[in-house]
C-alpha cells in the first residue's frame, strides 16, 4: 500500500457521517506482562481477551477499547517522530474522573492536567511512554461555537474540587466504569496542512479548531475525535514501526452507506486502500494505519 506524499487542498463536498467515532486503538508495547500490570492493576482496565503476546482491554461492560501487542524489546517512540501523541479515554462523569485522579495520585503516578473548557483532562504515560489522556466532557449545551469553531483552552483543572467530590462519594476507584469509551486520538504529524488535506478533504472530518501547529477535527459537532499536531514533529517522515506506539486505530461509521463516500473520495484522490470485511484499511500521509469500519 502506498502512502500519500502530498495532496492539493480542496473543499469537502460532504462531511463524514455525524455518528462516526473512534473505536479500538492498538498499541505496541515492549513487555506485555509489565503493561498489563499498569493498565489493569493500576489504571483499572478489564482484560477482555488474552492470547500469546496480545491482550484486549475495556471497561466493566462493553467492547474492547485498547489492544496491546507485544513487540519484545522495542524502544519508546521518539518525541520528534510522527505517530501517537496520546489515546484519550473518556469517562462517563466528573465523579468518575475525580475517583480516577485520587486513585492515580495514591498510586504515585506522574499526572499532567488541563482544563480545555469543553472537558477536563488528565495526562499519563504507560511504561513504554505511550501517551494517555483520561478525561470527562462538560455538557455540550455549554460549549461555545463561533464561525464553526469550538472554544477550547488549556487552563488548570480544579484538582481540589475533583478530589473532594471523589472523597464525598465514598466509592473508591476499582475499574474503568461502564460507559467508558475512546473519546479521541491525538497524533503527531509532520505538517498540519497536509493532515488537513487527508483527514478533512478526503476522509471528511470537520475542522473544529486550529491553532499554531495543531488541528482538531470531528464528526457530528463533537469537540474533536482526532487531534493532529507538529509541535515536536514538524517535517517528520513515516511513523516508525520498530518502536512502541500506535499499531492501528479504528474509525467506526454506522453502516456501509456511510463508508461509501469515504471510499469514493479515497479513489478520486488516488489514495490506496485495502478492502476488509466490513470496512477498509488505509494509511495516512505518515503511514499511520487506520481501519475504517462499520458494524
Amino acid at each position: 500500500m502506498e502512502q500519500i506524499s502530498s495532496l492539493k487542498s480542496t473543499s469537502t463536498s460532504t462531511s463524514i457521517h455525524p455518528d462516526t467515532h473512534i473505536g479500538m486503538v492498538t498499541l505496541r508495547v515492549s513487555q506485555l506482562a509489565r503493561s498489563l500490570k499498569y493498565y489493569v492493576d493500576i489504571l483499572g482496565f478489564v482484560v477482555k481477551e488474552e492470547t500469546a503476546g496480545e491482550a484486549s482491554l475495556g471497561a466493566e461492560d462493553g467492547p474492547a477499547l485498547l489492544r496491546l501487542v507485544e513487540v519484545a524489546g522495542v524502544p519508546p517512540q521518539p518525541r520528534s517522530a510522527s505517530g501517537l501523541y496520546h489515546v484519550a479515554i473518556l469517562l462517563p462523569t466528573r465523579m468518575d474522573l475525580g475517583r480516577f485522579l485520587l486513585h492515580a495520585a495514591e498510586a504515585g503516578l506522574e499526572i499532567g492536567q488541563g482544563d480545555h473548557i469543553v472537558s477536563e483532562a488528565l495526562y499519563l504515560s504507560d511504561p513504554d511512554e505511550n501517551g494517555l489522556e483520561v478525561y470527562r466532557d462538560r455538557p455540550r449545551s455549554g460549549w461555545v461555537w463561533k464561525n464553526g469553531l469550538v472554544n477550547m483552552g488549556g487552563g488548570p483543572v480544579d484538582v481540589r474540587g475533583l478530589i473532594q467530590g471523589a472523597r464525598q462519594s465514598g466509592r473508591p476507584w476499582q475499574h474503568m466504569p461502564t460507559g467508558t469509551t475512546v473519546g479521541h486520538i491525538h497524533l503527531r504529524v509532520g505538517d498540519t496542512a497536509q493532515a488537513q488535506d487527508f483527514y478533512h478533504t478526503i476522509l471528511g472530518f470537520d475542522v473544529v479548531q486550529q491553532m499554531s501547529g495543531a488541528l482538531f477535527i470531528s464528526a457530528g459537532g463533537y469537540h474533536h475525535h482526532i487531534g493532529l499536531n507538529s509541535w515536536e514533529s514538524r517535517g517528520a517522515g513515516q511513523t516508525p514501526r520498530n518502536t512502541a506506539g500506535l499499531e492501528v486505530y479504528e474509525i467506526l461509521v454506522p453502516n456501509s452507506a456511510a463508508l461509501q463516500p469515504i471510499q469514493e473520495r479515497l479513489s478520486t484522490h488516488g489514495v490506496s486502500y485495502e478492502e476488509q470485511p466490513h470496512g477498509l484499511l488505509v494509511l495516512d500521509p505518515w503511514g499511520n494505519h487506520i481501519a475504517i469500519r462499520y458494524n
